[in-house]
């Protein structure tokens, strides 16, 4: 996984007057934490910061004007409720080498066996730990041919080399159910007493 490069300012201001003041600068706050230090509050252009987060568990190399440059990963991230904006990031401070553990999303490919069976999805996401400097962006599960009653556990997922599950391999991840069919039968004899009623 590739760096993404984002610069930042160290606040002074906390709270919610000096929050709204950043976004209507268009700057995101944030926190940045771990590895035993003090956490130091920063605010990052909002729009660099955004586009960044389109990919989990991004890896970003946070220059902090005037406190050097910490390499840290997205751990909490608060979205607006209804505008398409972040309010506040939580970033980890990772080194290069060691281990994380993350969720990752869980994408799938190809289609099922014919008929009306459908995909039910029990885990959007799987937890792993892995390098920090190369954490998978998703991990990837055929579904061709799969029959109703068919169930993909996390040990059934093939996991890039150097990330191990951090869950139960017996844990579901997908099954294939088939559908409820309707009851006519049972509607019709509702029916059948409300015209006697």
């Amino acid at each position: 996984m590739s760096e993404v490069k984002l610069t930042g300012t160290l606040r002074t201001d906390f709270g919610k007057g000096a929050a709204r003041q950043a976004r209507r600068a268009n700057l995101t706050p944030t926190v940045v934490y771990g590895h035993g230090q003090d956490p130091k509050h920063v605010n990052v252009e909002a729009h660099a910061l955004m586009m960044a987060l389109k990919t989990p568990n991004v890896l970003i190399s946070l220059d902090i004007a005037g406190d050097g440059t910490e390499l840290v990963i997205p751990k909490a991230v608060q979205r607006h409720p209804l505008k398409p904006v972040i309010n506040h990031v939580d970033f980890l401070v990772v080194k290069r080498g060691e281990k994380v553990t993350v969720e990752v999303p869980v994408h799938t490919e190809g289609e099922l066996a014919a008929g009306a069976n459908m995909l039910e999805t029990l885990l959007a996401t799987i937890t792993v730990e892995a390098e920090a400097t190369h954490i998978p962006e998703a991990v990837t599960v055929s579904i061709e041919g799969l029959e109703a009653g068919a169930a993909i556990h996390a040990k059934d997922l093939v996991l890039p080399k150097g990330t191990t599950l951090a869950v139960d391999g017996e844990t579901a991840v997908l099954q294939v159910v088939a559908p409820q069919a309707e009851e006519p039968a049972a509607e019709g004899a509702e029916g059948e007493e409300s015209a006697e009623a």
